[in-house]
């Protein structure tokens, strides 16, 4: 933030001395991270000529789409330069809409990153600790023991809210078109009190109760819908134009044109229910360029201080198959001189993965609304890319390569 002081010049030296003694304190996590002057430049990171395009990287996504039937958005950019993206197929199938390379996905857990950046932006404001027991902010909530830390690293041992709310809403028949807010969510587990899956920090267990509390911290400690302080923190300092969170405990239609369609086929679109209004593990909708954008704001530190970005790409868990772990809010592999950090995404549709290696400065996005399959299949693509193989069975426990 740039202040503009007018006053006497005996006033400024004084400023200036408070300033420097305060130096030190400046540097305590609890101070907001110091906004870089000017804003991003959105349309030179954009800027995209389709005749330039990685002609190997376009090559591989037309065999996706031809052989696995990929549907999506994709974009691949390197050392801050988008070097291929593409609109492949429909935004909804019924009515033969084409997707374009705007169109804003739901994006499903990739959410869950956004609601861990605005977590750990509330820390460094003194406004909460990873370390505060839930309870501080719901002193109804059913379960001892459950810090912020937990909820980020997924170790919280809680139930799946999303299946116990689905069996609640069946068993005593009640309306499904409406949406339930984070309030009302929390308000039904209070009340009912369903049993967890084990205890605290025994074990990692990725569950998307942990991010939806957190998005219901996020509103308790703001007194602002989770909507609002996202696009007030996040989106706009990031210049994301296109993103939004839509809940549908705020609209009876969510306001996008495209259509999740679920296992594999055409004919089973998904319409959003009830279960699509609690945000925070799921809720935002955005575009490839704006992940892309999102992906410049952190490594430019606009969002956050450079320390606390990097402990959110620490290991929390135990190593899986030797590469694999989580962090706050974010999955990571990790390999001899190699770090991607990344999230997958999974529901109502929507299947997509967002990845971002942080040595080498590669940055892929792949937006899909056809659920078959088709991006567990992208060895081609991380060979292209020159980005580590990104996927579990690739690599075995002792960090060598397989074969298969």
């Amino acid at each position: 933030m740039r202040f503009v002081y007018r006053a006497i010049f005996s006033s400024a030296c004084y400023l200036f001395f408070l300033a420097s003694c305060s130096s030190k304190a400046s540097n305590d996590a609890t101070t907001p991270p110091k906004k870089p002057a000017t804003p991003m430049d959105t349309r030179a990171l954009l800027a995209y000529d389709p005749q330039n395009a990685d002609k190997k990287i376009d090559a591989v996504m037309q065999q996706l789409h031809r052989t696995r039937g990929f549907n999506g958005n994709v974009l691949v950019a390197k050392h801050g330069k988008i070097i291929y993206e593409n609109a492949i197929g429909w935004a909804d199938y019924l009515h033969r809409k084409e997707l374009n390379i705007n169109s804003q996905f739901e994006l499903a857990s990739i959410t869950k990153t956004f609601t861990s950046t605005a977590i750990l932006m509330l820390m460094e404001q003194g406004k909460l600790s990873l370390n505060d027991d839930v309870k501080k902010f719901f002193p109804d909530f059913p379960y001892d023991g459950i810090t912020i830390r937990l909820l980020l690293t997924h170790r919280s041992g809680m139930m799946n809210y999303v299946y116990f709310t689905d069996d609640l809403y069946r068993s005593e028949h009640r309306d499904q078109r409406k949406g339930l807010t984070n309030a009302q969510e929390m308000a039904l587990i209070a009340q009912y009190k369903p049993r967890p899956f084990n205890k605290p920090d025994k074990r990692f267990l990725y569950n998307n109760s942990n991010f939806m509390v957190l998005g219901s911290i996020i509103e308790k400690v703001t007194g602002q819908p989770y909507a609002d302080f996202v696009k007030a923190h996040i989106f706009i300092p990031a210049g994301m134009a296109h993103t939004a969170v839509y809940s549908k405990a705020v609209y009876d239609k969510i306001p996008v044109d495209v259509v999740g369609h679920d296992r594999g086929q055409w004919r089973y679109s998904v319409a959003q229910n009830f279960l699509d209004g609690p945000v925070g593990d799921k809720g935002i909708y955005s575009t490839v360029g704006d992940l892309y954008l999102y992906d410049r704001a952190l490594r430019e530190g606009r969002l956050l201080k450079q320390a606390t970005m990097d402990s959110a790409y620490v290991p929390r868990n135990p190593m899986l198959h030797g590469h694999f772990s989580y962090g706050y809010g974010w999955r990571i592999f990790e390999a001899p001189g190699k770090q991607v950090i990344y999230h997958t995404g999974w529901w109502h549709g929507f299947r997509h993965i967002y990845l971002r290696d942080i040595k080498d400065d590669i940055t892929i996005v792949l937006l899909s609304n056809l659920s078959n399959g088709s991006l567990l299949k992208l060895d081609d693509l991380f060979n292209a890319t020159g980005m580590p193989i990104v996927r579990k069975s690739a690599y075995k426990g002792n960090g060598d390569t397989s074969d298969d």
